[in-house]
């Protein structure tokens, strides 16, 4: 196969990959605490060509190469929900929760509490603070959770949330729609000036608009190669046809 066609497909291959995470993030445009992500790309050098007589050295060609996911971790906009268990972030710092898979890391802060009075997102994972799952009682009433996370009621402290923070935070891999899994060789850190918001929410930093006009344009792009992958086709079937015609 030549190597014009290759180096299309390839570009091909890396707007498929591009229109993937484009997708998610429309779909996760009210995904409370998502953050939005950016395909990351970079060219990719073949050391040689396999075809074609030059001159002097074989010529390098050029393909894309998809190397990762840019996480965009800029805040998102606060909206207040009148809810005492709920809380926004105001800074870089993530909540902790207990997951089967292990311990993760949201802005997702829409809490409630279960059956068993232990403070648990809305997929029913266990919110940990400083000292593990923060636990009420059954007559707790006028919550209260201060700029520190600390969380209180009239008869005492019930916990502390856990917030962490990371020095490299692009590292992290998503897990979820609003979770995220550090590496094994990746530990968090306490976050030292904590700001909680309590009553709020923070909403998906995606833009609607953005993302809808990348999608066009991606669209628009795959179509233009798709149409030049057909007229190469088209070209090298009619070169071939009269390749074997027999002259008369």
């Amino acid at each position: 196969m030549e190597n014009a066609l290759l180096v299309k497909l390839s570009r091909q291959m890396a707007l498929r990959r591009e229109l993937d995470v484009v997708s998610n993030n429309i779909a996760n445009i009210n995904t409370t605490g998502f953050k939005g992500g950016t395909a990351v790309f970079e060219e990719f050098l073949m050391p040689r060509a396999s075809h074609g007589d030059f001159a002097g050295n074989d010529r390098k060609l050029s393909y894309v190469h998809d190397r990762s996911t840019w996480h965009d971790l800029s805040q998102g906009p606060v909206r207040p929900t009148g809810n005492p268990l709920d809380v926004a972030i105001d800074g870089k710092s993530f909540l902790v929760v207990q997951t089967p898979r292990g311990e993760r890391f949201t802005r997702n802060g829409s809490f409630q509490i279960n059956a068993t009075g232990q403070l648990v997102t809305t997929e029913g994972y266990p919110v940990l603070g400083e000292s593990g799952p923060i636990q009420f009682q059954a007559e707790d009433r006028d919550i209260n959770i201060s700029r520190d996370g600390t969380i209180a009621v009239p008869d005492g402290v019930r916990g502390r949330l856990r917030l962490v923070a990371f020095d490299n935070p692009q590292r992290l891999e998503k897990d979820g729609y609003s979770t995220f899994k550090a590496p094994d060789d990746m530990q968090p850190t306490p976050e030292q000036y904590p700001h909680v918001i309590q009553g709020s929410i923070e909403q998906s930093n995606v833009k609607a608009v953005v993302e809808m006009t990348r999608m066009i344009e991606i669209t628009r792009h795959y179509t233009q190669i798709a149409s030049l992958i057909q007229q190469h086709g088209d070209t090298r079937r009619t070169a071939i046809e009269r390749l074997a015609e027999v002259p008369a």
